[in-house]
């Protein structure tokens, strides 16, 4: 996963097509003369967490991104490739044997080695440390040792260190897409200064991370107004075209357009719904299009009464109308979602969910009666990610099909929102948008609906979905994975604890001041691509 999960502005729904694709006329703008001297400005939104093992939603990932180099990333065919990895091997698909290239150091100048990653995996893994990502380790051999409140170990007995370069990594169960899984944020290193005593993480190290990647921190983490990376010019990778990145943080995306149309900002990841009709025209080329892994979910608290009745979620569903909602509010830039994995990813089916996609409000609205659904609905979003639009239209839908009353309630920041539903506050139901990690049906499942997933905020739990995962995830090859993967999802369907509405595309634009600018399947600005212009 390189991350990007949790998504916190609309990001565009999947277009089912790979590849990148230019909308509107018109030039780039500048000379044309790349200005390798130039830093760039992009948006993003107030990260939660700058610390790789707690970083699980999209902006904090974009900056990571910049500070840091994978041990795999993924080609255009969604295959992973090794970048900080020499090598990544297993005979069995349970013991694995990572070898690092040579070369890398830390922005503070301490050399890369295993020990780094063993140290950061560790952290991230220990219940104690509360990490967002933890997760991800749940394959290591001794992760369960690590969990509760009092644990019985605090490092993984499934890493082992082999020399300073290499080192082993025992799965508890075969599983044979784990290669596929480093190229995720949790997997990042870690240096040991980073470190204020083994195993406890330093104070100030999430206000200015030391990564190995192609930028370094330039100051620090400015709360709500941004973070700047400068290129490091150790970095033994592919350099960057530019001397450094601007991450301006927005809490409107309207106002993060305008700064893109004035040229005071140099890219938008995300054109605001109420643009879209326009930025074709407003922008020319500088208008962009391409494949997304993102999907919009309405969420349901399904540990709360009112909503734990598999009835009352399929009721909803039925009484939103997601055509014409795609359709009036998006104009069409996005894709009705009826499945719970995206078109991009291997075993993905159309309309999964069934007759709970189909809308129909005289069904529905009897379905709701006779399951004793609620008088007031409660649908909650975070307001800086430019959700209002199809919130409102929503809930007039719900209005008017269920007859009940629904308000919407905004919530400053996703940071804010995530950490509502974390901790169960009364919220109703709530906004979630994911991007995938790294390409697998599994990553579209396991993080969000397992009983321990990282991003399971709506208290779902089916032992019968969790022995499915577990059974894919183990499966010799990847048919065999994608069979036991449908059948879990075949579950979700029938118990719906959230409603899949669309898929996304990236929809984003730049200023005159910037070229090949490209966004990929995980909300990322590729930042070794991106070049400034005179």
């Amino acid at each position: 996963m390189r991350v990007r999960r949790l998504a916190a502005w609309t990001a565009l729904p999947l277009a089912v097509t790979l590849g990148l694709v230019a909308c509107g006329s018109g030039g780039d703008g500048g000379s044309g003369e790349s200005n390798p001297d130039a830093a760039v400005r992009i948006e993003i939104a107030e990260p939660q967490h700058l610390v790789p093992t707690n970083t699980n939603e999209t902006s904090g990932s974009q900056v990571l991104a910049a500070l840091f180099s994978p041990l795999v990333d993924y080609d255009e065919a969604n295959k992973p490739y090794e970048v900080a990895a020499e090598s990544v091997t297993s005979e069995d698909n349970t013991t694995w044997t990572v070898k690092l290239k040579d070369g890398y150091t830390f922005h503070n100048g301490e050399k890369v080695t295993a020990d780094n990653y063993l140290d950061a995996w560790n952290y991230g893994a220990y219940a104690p440390n509360g990490q967002n990502s933890s997760y991800f380790f749940e394959k290591i051999a001794g992760y369960e040792d690590l969990q509760g409140e009092t644990p019985k170990a605090k490092t993984l007995t499934g890493l082992k260190k082999v020399d300073d370069l290499t080192f082993t990594v025992t799965l508890s169960q075969p599983y044979s897409e784990f290669r596929t899984m480093l190229g995720y944020t949790a997997f990042y290193p870690m240096p040991k200064a980073a470190f204020s005593a083994p195993g406890v993480l330093a104070e100030a190290y999430e206000q200015a991370p030391v990564g190995q990647g192609p930028f370094k921190m330039k100051g620090t983490w400015q709360h709500d107004a941004k973070v700047e990376v400068e290129k490091y010019d150790a970095f033994p990778g592919e350099k960057p075209k530019v001397a450094g990145v601007e991450f301006r943080i927005y809490q409107q995306p309207t106002a993060a357009y305008a700064d893109v149309l004035s040229d005071n900002l140099d890219v938008i990841k995300t054109i605001p719904t109420e643009n879209l009709s326009t930025a074709g025209t407003d922008l020319g080329d500088r208008f962009k299009q391409s494949s997304a892994s993102s999907l919009q979910v309405l969420a349901f608290p399904t540990f709360q009464e009112e909503f734990s009745n598999p009835d009352v979620r399929k009721a909803i569903s039925m009484a939103i109308d997601r055509d014409e909602i795609t359709k009036s509010i998006f104009k069409d830039s996005q894709q009705p979602a009826r499945s719970f994995v995206s078109p991009v990813v291997a075993g993905y089916r159309d309309n999964t969910i069934g007759e709970a996609g189909e809308f129909d409000a005289a069904k529905a609205k009897a379905l709701y009666q006779a399951a004793g659904g609620p008088a007031r609905i409660e649908l909650s979003y975070n307001g800086d990610g430019g959700h209002k639009d199809w919130i409102d239209a929503t809930c007039n839908q719900l209005k008017t099909n269920l007859g009940v009353d629904c308000v919407g309630t905004a919530e400053p920041k996703f940071a804010d929102l995530l950490t509502k539903v974390k901790a169960k506050q009364p919220v109703g139901l709530f906004r979630m948008g994911w991007v995938m990690d790294y390409p697998s049906m599994e990553n579209y499942l396991g993080p969000l609906y397992s009983s321990n997933g990282s991003s399971n905020y709506y208290g779902y739990a089916n032992p019968e979905f969790d022995k499915l995962l577990a059974e894919g995830a183990s499966a010799a090859n990847e048919d065999e994975a994608i069979k036991k993967y449908q059948a879990a999802e075949d579950l979700l369907a029938e118990d719906l604890p959230v409603i899949p509405l669309r898929y996304g595309q990236n929809n984003f634009g730049h200023s005159t001041k910037v070229t090949n600018v490209e966004m990929d399947l995980f909300d990322r600005i590729d930042l070794l691509k991106i070049e400034a212009v005179k």
